[in-house]
């Protein structure tokens, strides 16, 4: 018996395995990732699908149909120091977030997902990024105590699954550091779609690695589970177009209704889950130490709400200022 298996079939009871290598919580899974369901409880491979859908269908809306445009200026000194870190962090975001699926529920996995602007935080202090002070370090605490109190009222707490979850969670921290880093230091503006066009490529190649040592050998010895070509084509469909609709409302929108937004979705998400998902039990103290987490969050986007207009405003003064200056020194010479 490889290690890989060994470690999950410590987290088998007899009477609760749906398959062979099925954590005991896996009624809770993802309605793909279900053995209930469409049963396809491989979370890196499905991953690896979604990142090649989208780069193929990348390609034929840009290359092929041209209906939609790709920027210009990505040169391969931006590819190997910009995309590819931020595409191999999006891969690590995805397959740890989606396998932790296979253990924990919808619900509690996004409450989990509200940790968020604190690894963001710590991360970009260490970057030297963000500016530690009084106020931050309380807004960090309220949010960290809040999925600590929806945390101790899981019912079924698996930490297998919630060491996954905060593995996606530092995944997705270490992408938008780079973003800024990266990218925004060096003046690059990608559409929507060109940010797709590149990333999507190198999150699937990060994944394929990966894939052929751990899921491949089980896929190929494993010969229950059955594909629906279907069920999965309109998954990945659905990926694109959720991914797409993220970039799009980044820019067309402005940051107070991308942070609203969010608020919003996580509520909807965690409830909705709760309906769908029989098996998902909230209880008062998961929404209670949640409400704590999102009112961190929503102290957190107001802070940064505030530094950004702060910010804008003394750059549109220094430009004001500038005026005078060159028609003072205009009109003495």
């Amino acid at each position: 018996m490889s290690p890989l298996r060994l470690g999950w079939d410590n987290f088998l009871k007899p009477d609760q395995s749906c398959n062979k290598y099925a954590p005991p919580h896996c009624q809770e899974k993802s309605w793909v990732l279900s053995s209930k369901e469409i049963n396809f409880p491989y979370p890196l491979a499905l991953t690896l699908l979604h990142m090649v859908f989208s780069s193929v269908l990348c390609f034929v809306l840009t290359k092929v149909l041209k209906i939609m445009k790709v920027e210009e200026g990505m040169t391969l000194d931006i590819y190997i120091s910009s995309v590819i870190p931020i595409g191999a962090m999006f891969a690590m975001t995805l397959w740890l977030g989606n396998t932790a699926y296979l253990y924990i529920s919808v619900s509690f996995a996004q409450m989990l997902k509200a940790i968020m602007p604190v690894a963001v935080f710590i991360l970009g202090v260490a970057a030297g990024l963000e500016m530690m002070s009084c106020r931050m370090l309380l807004i960090m605490s309220v949010i960290s105590f809040g999925v600590l109190v929806a945390s101790y009222g899981e019912i079924n707490i698996n930490w297998v699954g919630v060491i996954y979850q905060m593995g996606g969670v530092v995944g997705e921290a270490l992408r938008l550091i780079f973003m800024e880093i990266l990218v925004k230091r060096k003046g690059l503006k990608l559409n929507p779609v060109s940010v797709m066009y590149y990333v999507s490529p190198c999150s699937a190649l990060c994944l394929l690695v990966p894939w052929i040592f751990l899921e491949k050998p089980k896929m190929d010895e494993e010969l229950t589970w059955s594909f629906h070509p279907l069920v999965l084509t309109l998954n990945c469909i659905c990926t694109f177009a959720l991914n797409l609709s993220v970039f799009l409302v980044i820019s067309h929108t402005s940051a107070l209704t991308i942070r609203v937004a969010g608020v919003v979705k996580d509520w909807v998400v965690v409830l909705l889950s709760a309906l769908l998902f029989a098996d998902t039990k909230l209880t008062l103290i998961n929404l209670c130490g949640y409400a704590i987490a999102i009112a961190g969050v929503a102290a957190y986007n107001s802070h940064k709400l505030k530094k950004e207009a702060t910010r804008v405003s003394s750059d549109e003064s220094q430009a004001t200022s500038s005026i005078p200056l060159v028609s003072s020194s205009t009109s003495n010479a």
